[in-house]
């Protein structure tokens, strides 16, 4: 159910009385999915997003309709569009897996650091493609316009703020409304993703362990193999609603399809030939960003 808290980078969806997913939308700031939860007492943000512009819309919205000020903000993991907008939450506890932590500190500095020394690179790359969207009047060009405007507009200002609490493989919350439990089973997608667990409503808020209509990134530093395990064993808890770090609001199902896809790439690299000529398979022909399947199973042959 859509709500009336608008944002530019986000669509905001109830999915349980007080329990939001902000679902990324296409050209904003946010790239990644995020969400928030009212446990009564407490309210828990899920992901900060990839801007500061992103987190602030997102801080609004979970003020306006819980009533009360955010206590928790979770980095999931420690890439960019789940962790950049911390900033903005810096007022309240926020927390990550110690794993996660370490890698914003050792990683991110550098990454934001030379983001900040190229914009006048950035400045330039956009008017480029300003000139090409004139004489093409590409909309994939303009969506790519619209989210590089929104790194330039955040990058002045960004000052990476890292978790000032950390857990090591479960933290529990106690509120007066509901409960819930956040976990990390190791590395997945990354060394170390956390999802989040509502057990009596059945709702998790699955980060990048989880894609929906979207094919996943997979990287250098992926677990293929533990992303799989860990998947199939939430196939065996209580879930209705799944929450993915991109694409929209999912089923259990949905992981079902993503071990599938998982399954489908190793056996393709298990039967050797051109990888450059394989297609997607039909099942994934209408997910979003396609070109990462043959990227995925290059990463895949080479780890």
């Amino acid at each position: 159910m859509r709500v009336e808290c608008k944002s530019k980078h986000f669509e905001l969806q109830r999915l349980e009385d007080g329990i939001y997913a902000a679902i990324a939308k296409d050209g904003g700031g946010a790239v990644g999915n995020a969400g928030f939860i009212d446990l009564g007492d407490q309210t828990i943000i899920f992901d900060t997003f990839n801007t500061q512009q992103a987190a602030a819309d997102l801080k609004k919205c979970a003020e306006e309709l819980t009533g009360h000020e955010v206590s928790w903000a979770i980095n999931s993991h420690y890439h960019g569009d789940h962790i950049r907008g911390n900033q903005v939450f810096a007022s309240c506890q926020i927390l990550s897996s110690d794993t996660t932590y370490s890698n914003i500190k050792e990683l991110q500095p550098t990454r934001i650091e030379s983001q900040k020394d190229d914009m006048k690179g950035l400045a330039k790359y956009i008017s480029t493609l300003e000139t090409t969207l004139q004489e093409t009047n590409d909309k994939k060009l303009e969506v790519q316009i619209s989210f590089l405007k929104e790194i330039e507009s955040s990058l002045p200002t960004l000052s990476l703020t890292l978790p000032t609490v950390t857990f090591q493989d479960m933290y529990t919350f106690k509120g007066s409304k509901r409960s819930a439990v956040l976990f990390t089973k190791g590395g997945g997608h990354t060394p170390c993703d956390a999802f989040l667990y509502m057990p009596d409503d059945q709702v998790i808020f699955m980060g990048d362990l989880l894609f929906v209509n979207t094919h996943p990134s997979i990287f250098e530093d992926s677990d293929v193999d533990n992303w799989i395990n860990i998947l199939q064993e939430l196939l065996t808890w209580d879930i209705n609603v799944a929450i993915p770090g991109h694409g929209p609001v999912g089923t259990k199902n949905d992981l079902l399809t993503i071990i599938r896809y998982m399954n489908n790439l190793k056996q393709t690299i298990a039967q050797g030939g051109d990888h450059d000529q394989i297609k997607i398979p039909e099942p994934y022909q209408g997910w979003a960003l396609p070109e990462l399947f043959q990227r995925n199973l290059k990463q895949l042959q080479q780890s």
